[in-house]
């Protein structure tokens, strides 16, 4: 199945992570651990956030306590590409 790793670090504990290169160093660390197809990174709804395509939910504690450090808040969310989507609507007749 795939998923997108959300992660939105608290905006002061996010701050001071920057400041101090943590937040360069977490990113590189979880980008080297679970090299994913994509990563995405943007503000969504004022906060910082961070896109990360995760296949394997086994990294998913990894990935997450560095990131808690930070006051993030970390969502896994489902997610389809266009060979995924047009597979699901077949079923149902769409």
């Amino acid at each position: 199945m795939r998923m997108l790793l959300v992660a939105q670090p608290d905006v002061d504990k996010g701050s001071e992570a920057i400041a101090s290169g943590d937040m360069a160093k977490s990113i590189q660390a979880t980008v080297e651990m679970i090299k994913p197809e994509a990563t995405y990174f943007a503000p969504l709804r004022g906060q910082r956030t961070a896109v990360f395509d995760l296949d394997d939910p086994g990294h998913l504690p990894k990935i997450s306590e560095p990131l808690y450090r930070m006051g993030a808040v970390v969502e896994i969310v489902p997610a389809m590409n266009l060979e995924d989507l047009q597979r699901g609507l077949a079923v149902i007749g769409g």
